[in-house]
């Protein structure tokens, strides 16, 4: 095998598929990149088994032939280079690889290609075409809310489901539940719902905004899930289990319903927000027109900050985890956000209040007087 390349484009795709390499598994070729040298062109693969990644490299191949390299060494090499070319070439015989720069040499001993694993392909007849934009910002908007407790795998997860002109996804880490509901512009050919690694996503909105295509396409296989985008394709494995009946989670009816301006309470979060440290949360009391967020954490400080609010009847005071608060607040983008309560210690609910179909229940935490 022998290819060369530019070095800029090769450091570049080099820190996208690196994200999926392994930094824990016990075999060595996880840890590695492939480099795939044929007459398709060059393409860069890493995988950890949970994630995977093929990522196109613009370059001439010389030979055919493919290569696993150590991950992260190959990234700190090539970013060291001289000049603006690199040609890789692999020496069987000495089982390393030659990397040649400018006036530059390195050789790097390869890891066992056999043991690197073939990665999943699109299937042609399951395949979704979605527009990349909508796509990515729906996932920003629950994102925050998956777990990242392993233990409960099933909550690592976002359930995604589209079908006709309707996108839906939802995460919860059991203390707060995002939901958000986009509506497309044109119906979508084809349908499917799985409960998708949260990472994967995320990683996925990383590639699609940094790609100028419009769309991206999914293709939902009987345990694995493969996206393509500007010529990227990352895989991934589904996550196993029932997803929680997000709909049974959210109450019927709420005593008090407050239209607020969303940046000044959101603003007003974030500076009190300081003082709740150590677990401490952030209290909302609410009176006849007006609302005051407080904290204390003992042997730091306390702070409070009153703000006018539509509210009416008996006084209410609800507690609430200062972090999970602020990103409730802060998904709902611009503009007015409604609140709605019930009691101190039953769920609030943030929502956009232009209707855009993004909700988030959160849980309080129980006050000590």
């Amino acid at each position: 095998m022998k290819i060369s390349t530019s070095r800029t484009d090769l450091f570049a795709q080099l820190q996208t598929v690196t994200r999926a390499a392994s930094t824990r598994s016990a075999v060595q070729a996880l840890s590695g990149v492939q480099l795939v040298a044929g007459g398709s062109g060059i393409e860069l693969r890493a995988t950890d088994m949970e994630l995977g990644m093929r990522v196109p490299l613009p370059g001439e191949v010389v030979r055919e032939g493919s290569v696993v390299l150590p991950a992260r060494l190959l990234v700190d090499v090539v970013r060291a280079l001289p000049g603006d070319s690199v040609s890789i070439e692999l020496r069987p015989a000495e089982q390393d690889v030659e990397l040649v720069a400018g006036s530059a040499t390195f050789r790097i001993r390869t890891l066992r290609l056999e043991d690197f694993p073939p990665l999943p392909e699109p299937e042609a007849e399951s395949r979704v075409e979605v527009p990349a934009e909508a796509f990515v910002a729906t996932v920003l908007k629950v994102a925050r809310s998956a777990s990242r407790d392993e233990t409960r795998p099933v909550l690592t997860g976002i359930l995604v489901s589209a079908s006709g002109t309707e996108l839906r996804m939802v995460a919860t880490d059991s203390y707060r539940l995002s939901v958000k509901e986009t509506t497309l512009e044109e119906p979508l050919v084809g349908s499917f719902e799985a409960n998708v690694p949260a990472r994967a996503l995320q990683e996925l909105s990383r590639i699609a905004q940094a790609s100028e295509e419009d769309r991206l396409t999914v293709s939902v296989r009987t345990n694995q899930v493969v996206f393509e985008v500007g010529g990227v394709l990352l895989s991934s494995r589904l996550i196993d289990g029932q997803f929680p009946n997000y709909r049974q989670l959210l109450p019927e009816t709420y005593d008090h319903e407050l239209q607020l301006a969303g940046a000044e309470v959101s603003d007003v979060v974030r500076r009190i927000s300081l003082l709740a440290q150590k677990n401490a949360p952030l209290r909302l009391a609410f009176s006849d027109g007006e609302l005051t967020v407080s904290a204390r954490t003992p042997d730091v400080g306390e702070a409070s900050e009153t703000l006018p609010v539509p509210f009416q009847g008996e006084p209410l005071e609800i507690g609430f985890n200062p972090d999970f608060l602020r990103d409730g607040l802060e998904s709902v983008d611009s503009g007015d956000l409604v609140l709605k309560l019930i009691s101190p210690l039953r769920p609030g609910l943030i929502q956009a209040a232009d209707g855009s179909g993004f909700l988030y229940l959160l849980m309080p935490i129980r006050l000590n007087v």
